[in-house]
């Protein structure tokens, strides 16, 4: 099972909204005949992207969960990721790029680098994911590759140089000039299959020559070969090129630029050689584990099939098939059979079933070496856990996983769809670890709390239709916090005198608001004047206090709670008593502590034509938002704002109607603010209403 790791792309395929990954990914695969017909993502023929087999997905013609895939072009094996590119679905491109070692960021040729584009590059960043740039859709009217070119300068800072020249635009998109070769390259044939290289068009010649000079004068950086070569103005031999554009691509510093229409079948073949050519194998990307039985020691993941496996289970998906469980492998060989372990919690499992997947059909296979990306069946495990052999125990570093910020209630018509809710449920929470579920003890309801509305719409969609689980939907709810603003005392005592036994405990110290993170507890007990015991009873007391506030009845965060003082009766004081009074004395500072309500604030971007700008603005000022700046691009303005998550409810209906369906909008968490006095009156109010009906 030794296979040639050099072999191997582990890629993702990411972009905003509609720029056209899934077509691009559909295009591929037909290219490396995988499939023998194309069709269109937003099924016309009734058949529907390969690559999104939700039902969901075909009739939104939108990504919503990665699809995994694999195919061979020219002597390389690739593994594909389509992620999705709606910023509620964004644990799904985390996820992806963890595992990948590259990837393509696609781009709109009319559109260019759009709010999404921004954020997925930034994941990229985070994960030091070396990328290529394809432009997509040269053949729309208005493309312009040159200025998308210059945005990722801009916008995203990266040393973005094109590596090809398009023959005609728009509708006259023919084909491309490969700068490196210095070749014309002709997409011809029913679905662009048949390439014709020839020599560059004779008007183009001047204009190609002085791109390629641009062009190597920026690569040769990476090479003092290319550099001497150029300087003694000798014959460039490209595999020196192709080696300095690598090395370039590998260490973050240039990212390469291809262009081509997926749906007119142009440029594709290209934009695989350059996968080929420039983006990492497996032994090229640095991937380190935490060593758990060295206290969390960093190492480093070695490729080496011979080393104990480590391999990380990345997304996991009940399939028509059962539980599927996609893992990454990093080191060592993973067999048919083998008993493996899952880090975190210490089990062993039994691998029953290996297969490769290719969108929603698979292909059993025996083992799997170092830098596959595979999956197993029937194998319980969160998203995110480590697998390893007996001889060691790492885990992969973790992912970030944001909170989440929005809840809705959702209430079962009946018994039956009592029972399909919670099996759908119990499956999505275990899917997406942005996705929670719980139940409101007070109210009875179960909640649901994801990224934003669509996030949650999906779910609710696929409840009723994966799980004929019949809901009805409460209000949005927006998830507010509630923190101190000042350090209080208290010094509390609980005692009970019933028959029998009492309750007897005093506990004393102070609450402060906590910089970092949602909540401390210091234990500064001298002279045992509180046993020891009972200790992580006051910590259990207060714990219980966070989670409903007393102004809104939020979670409480940024709390230190300290205990320094308290005394205790040698038979009436119990673990119970100690927690009463530690509620006792954290409700006594609390209300001392100067409470405030904090929001979720969203950061937004509007896109539209330049006519609405007004209109989109002044939307954005009555919904309590802040306008962060404005970019004008042609005639297409970028509004940027920072929005209450409360007042963005219902927003793209208003949007479509205020520009004629024209504006797009995409938000993404951004930080807790302090709500303004009238809105804290308000929510308060209702609170206090609620708790007297109760």
């Amino acid at each position: 099972m030794n296979k040639d790791l050099t072999k191997v792309r582990n890629i993702g395929i990411s972009a905003h909204i509609d720029s056209g990954k899934t077509t691009l990914t559909e295009r591929i695969l037909f290219y490396t005949n995988r499939i023998h017909a194309i069709h269109e993502v937003r099924g016309k023929d009734g058949v529907g992207a390969k690559m999104d087999s939700m039902e969901l997905e075909k009739e939104r013609g939108i990504t919503i969960q990665s699809a995994a895939t694999y195919c061979s072009w020219k002597d390389i094996d690739i593994n594909i990721i389509d992620t999705p590119g709606h910023v509620d679905f964004t644990i799904e491109v985390e996820r992806a790029l963890r595992v990948l070692d590259g990837a393509v960021l696609i781009l709109c040729s009319v559109g260019g680098v759009q709010s999404q584009s921004i954020t997925v590059n930034r994941q990229m960043t985070r994960y030091k994911v070396p990328r290529i740039a394809f432009v997509n859709k040269c053949d729309r009217t208005g493309a312009n590759p040159q200025r998308v070119t210059q945005q990722l300068r801009d916008k995203l800072e990266l040393n973005a140089h094109m590596m090809q020249m398009p023959i005609g635009l728009e509708s006259e998109l023919a084909g491309v000039v490969d700068l490196v070769t210095m070749k014309a390259v002709y997409f011809e044939g029913e679905n662009g299959e048949k390439i014709r290289i020839a020599d560059i068009p004779a008007d183009m010649a001047d204009e190609a020559k002085a791109k390629r000079e641009a062009l190597l004068e920026e690569v040769s950086m990476f090479s003092d070969e290319l550099m001497e070569v150029m300087v003694e103005e000798g014959e460039i031999d490209t595999q020196l090129i192709y080696d300095a554009v690598r090395k370039g691509t590998l260490a973050l510093e240039f990212t390469p630029v291809f262009i081509g229409s997926a749906y007119k079948n142009k440029g594709i073949q290209s934009l695989l050689d350059a996968v080929q050519a420039y983006l990492p194998c497996p032994m090229d990307v640095e991937n380190f584990a935490l060593d758990l039985k060295k206290e969390e020691a960093e190492v480093k993941v070695t490729n080496n099939p011979d080393d104990p496996l480590v391999a990380l289970a990345f997304k996991l998906e009940d399939g028509r098939y059962g539980q599927l469980t996609y893992v990454r492998t990093y080191q060592g060989v993973l067999q048919k059979g083998d008993t493996i372990f899952n880090s975190r919690t210490g089990k062993k499992v039994k691998v029953g079933r290996l297969v490769r997947m290719h969108a929603d059909e698979m292909e059993e296979i025996e083992s799997c070496g170092s830098g596959d990306i595979v999956a197993m069946f029937g194998i319980d495990c969160a998203s995110g856990d480590t697998f390893t052999d007996d001889r060691i125990s790492y885990s992969m570093t973790s992912m970030h996983i944001p909170e989440p910020v929005i809840s809705l209630a959702v209430i079962p018509v009946d018994n039956k769809a009592q029972i399909n809710m919670s099996k759908a449920l119990n499956r999505f929470t275990k899917e997406d670890p942005t996705f929670r579920a719980f139940v409101d003890h007070e109210t009875g309801e179960t909640i649901v709390s994801g990224m934003g509305e669509l996030h949650l719409e999906v779910y609710i969609e696929r409840m009723k239709r994966e799980y004929k689980a019949e809901v009805q939907v409460g209000a949005p709810q927006v998830a507010y916090r509630e923190t101190i603003t000042a350090r209080a005392e208290f010094n509390y005592t609980h005692k009970k005198q019933t028959g029998g036994s009492g309750q007897f405990g005093r506990v004393g110290g102070y609450i402060e608001p906590l910089e970092e993170g949602d909540y401390e507890f210091v234990d500064n007990i001298v002279g045992g004047v509180i046993p020891r015991e009972y200790i992580p009873s006051c910590d259990k007391g207060f714990q219980k206090c966070l989670e409903k506030g007393s102004l809104s009845g939020a979670t409480v965060t940024g709390v230190r709670c300290v205990i320094n003082d308290g005394a205790f009766h040698a038979v009436d004081s119990s673990d119970i008593a100690f927690q009463l009074a530690s509620i006792g004395g954290f409700k006594e500072g609390y209300m001392k502590a100067k409470p405030v309500i904090m929001e979720p604030i969203m950061k937004v971007a509007v896109e539209g034509p330049t006519e609405f700008q007004g209109a989109v603005m002044g939307s954005i000022n009555q919904r309590r938002g802040m306008i962060i700046g404005t970019t004008d691009e042609g005639n297409y303005t970028v509004i940027e704002a920072e929005v209450p998550l409360s007042e963005m409810f219902g927003y793209s209906t208003a949007l479509r109607s205020l520009t004629q369906g024209k504006a797009e909008f995409t938000m993404e968490f951004a930080t807790f603010k302090q709500v303004p006095r009238g809105v804290s009156e308000e929510l308060i109010k209702k609170y206090q209403q609620e708790k007297s009906k109760g």
